[in-house]
């Protein structure tokens, strides 16, 4: 929990700060990529929690992992006081705070979408843009598959979730002849 606080107030802070220098997406798109190569190496998460690197050779690596990913300088100078104030491993936190604070004032939403099968492109670019239109908003939509929900679709927006599975269908069935309706 303590770990949200901080997370929650390093990425307002940024966030403010991104605002105030028209690169709140900049500041989004460098901590993405941070995010991803800790994700996709957990050994960087590891060395950048562990109490026995000191400062400076976390700022070392950092230093490296930043010029590959070419990112802004106002975003390094963020990255460089998280390393002094010994934050760095409340990135993945960070980053996912800062993109809803993002998401929230660009009016987008992010969805998933579970379907028992594979759908082609065409057909999840119409789903998404029916979504869009009934919505009014932007939508960022993640496409998965889940063998198990045996038909229909899994719609999860936000903390919203529609059900309209054949595995739920069934459920509430087995359920309605359990009490005998």
């Amino acid at each position: 929990m303590t770990g949200n606080i901080v997370a929650r107030r390093y990425a307002k802070a940024l966030f403010a700060l991104g605002v105030k220098e028209k690169a709140a997406e900049t500041f989004g798109k460098d901590l993405e990529g941070l995010a991803g190569a800790m994700k996709a190496s957990p050994e960087l998460l590891k060395l950048f929690s562990s109490p026995s690197f000191n400062v400076q050779e976390k700022k070392s690596v950092l230093k490296e992992v930043v010029a590959k990913l070419k990112m802004a300088p106002l975003s390094v100078n963020f990255l460089s006081v998280l390393a002094d104030k010994g934050r760095l491993d409340c990135l993945p936190d960070i980053q996912k705070t800062f993109a809803e604070l993002l998401d929230e004032t660009t009016g987008v939403v992010r969805g998933k979408l579970t379907t028992a099968m594979e759908l082609q492109a065409k057909r999840q670019q119409d789903i998404k843009s029916k979504l869009e239109e009934k919505s009014g908003k932007k939508l960022v939509l993640e496409f998965a598959v889940d063998p198990a929900i045996l038909g229909g679709i899994v719609l999860q927006v936000g903390d919203k979730v529609l059900d309209a599975s054949l595995r739920a269908q069934l459920q509430l069935l087995k359920e309605q002849i359990k009490r005998g309706e």
